[in-house]
């Protein structure tokens, strides 16, 4: 039999009944293509295509490579867990939340 736990408050899911609830999230880097104009196609592309391979080049050996660009993430919730995480998926309510002193 397999083990399920809820990845938040760590209820045992595996019970006959319990229900589970799977989230899914991937983060990769968004991409907007740009629009094109009359003005582009007066443009040389070649050396347009050029400039951009001399500017990425540049920007990856300064970039840390060892990063991802896609990655992928998969968690078991309870149901009330799955209940909260609806209500605020990015936990901002619970950043809010902390009250720190005025020393």
């Amino acid at each position: 039999m397999v083990h399920f736990t809820c990845d938040l408050c760590g209820k045992d899911l595996s019970a006959p009944g319990e229900g589970r609830y799977v989230v899914k999230i991937e983060a990769y880097p968004g991409f907007d293509p740009t629009e094109i104009k009359e003005d582009d196609l007066d443009d040389d592309p070649m050396e347009a295509v050029a400039q951009i391979l001399q500017r990425d080049e540049a920007a990856l050996l300064s970039e840390d490579l060892s990063e991802p660009l896609h990655k992928g993430f998969r968690f078991d919730l309870c149901p009330s867990c799955h209940r909260k995480f609806l209500k605020d998926p990015l936990g901002k309510d619970a950043i809010r939340s902390f009250d720190f002193s005025k020393n």
